[in-house]
């Protein structure tokens, strides 16, 4: 099992949902996030002062996924979050040494679904 987490641009949560919905991946947490990288922020003016904002907008996929649907699933949201530029995001593929579904018990893969 592993657990793959995807920082994506906002405007493309859109594309990615589409492109995991195709690639039959229809488990995930998104939440709101905030960070840098090569980007750098930029500056801006805001009411005569310049502010550096360094800290830019994002969104964080979680994705529990079984072993056979990892290189289908990272494609899905490559697929939906590339467009060739900085920021375009990172996936990180972390093992998952377990989950147990609360409702019924289940543990391990069958958990995952």
């Amino acid at each position: 099992m592993k657990l793959l987490i995807a920082y994506i641009q906002p405007e493309a949560l859109n594309d990615v949902k589409q492109s995991l919905y195709d690639a039959e991946v229809y488990k995930m947490s998104v939440t709101n996030a905030m960070g840098c990288g090569q980007q750098k922020g930029y500056h801006e003016t805001y009411r005569g002062a310049d502010i550096e904002v360094n800290l830019l907008k994002k969104v964080r996929i979680e994705i529990a996924v079984n072993d056979e649907f990892v290189e289908s699933t990272t494609d899905a949201i490559i697929k939906g979050a590339r467009t060739g530029n900085i920021g375009d995001g990172k996936i990180f593929v972390l093992d998952l040494p377990e989950c147990i579904r609360i409702r019924t018990g289940e543990k391990g893969p069958e958990a995952v679904g």
